[in-house]
């Protein structure tokens, strides 16, 4: 699987262990930035994830900030992009399960390590359900 990855200054610490986790499980990993912990601006990398999201360049996006608030705001702007903000494990289960979510958002100010990375875990292995209420639901989103 292909996953782009994008932080700005406040998940820059996260994206880099997030991306080690993620080549040392054999996925193959886009970094479109930040590379390192000066101030910018989180929208010009969300932009970037989303994009490669939205025009099928990779199956799944993360983002990393802060809190992981802008990124979401941002993703969601682009069509096709189901972007979900998790802090806990139920929310990263839930949110592949019923919103087939393909861009995930963590905050670095707002999760221990730990918990950051059993969130990618969970939100990486979970199946959208394909249950017809689901789809039906994602179908009216996306209208």
């Amino acid at each position: 699987m292909k996953i782009a990855i994008g932080s700005d200054h406040g998940g820059f610490n996260y994206k880099t262990l997030i991306k080690q986790s993620l080549i040392e499980r054999g996925y193959e990993v886009v970094d479109v930035g930040t590379d390192d912990i000066l101030s910018c601006d989180y929208p010009v990398y969300a932009k970037k994830v989303a994009t490669m999201v939205a025009d099928s360049q990779v199956e799944k996006g993360i983002l990393v900030c802060g809190t992981g608030i802008g990124m979401s705001i941002v993703a969601n702007k682009f069509r096709g992009v189901r972007a979900a903000l998790c802090s806990d494990e139920f929310s990263a289960q839930a949110t592949r399960e019923h919103n087939n979510s393909n861009v995930l958002c963590l905050g670095e100010r707002v999760l221990d390590k730990e918990k950051m990375l059993k969130i990618v875990d969970i939100w990486l292995n979970t199946s959208f359900s394909n249950d017809e209420r689901h789809i039906r639901r994602i179908n009216m989103i996306e209208e």
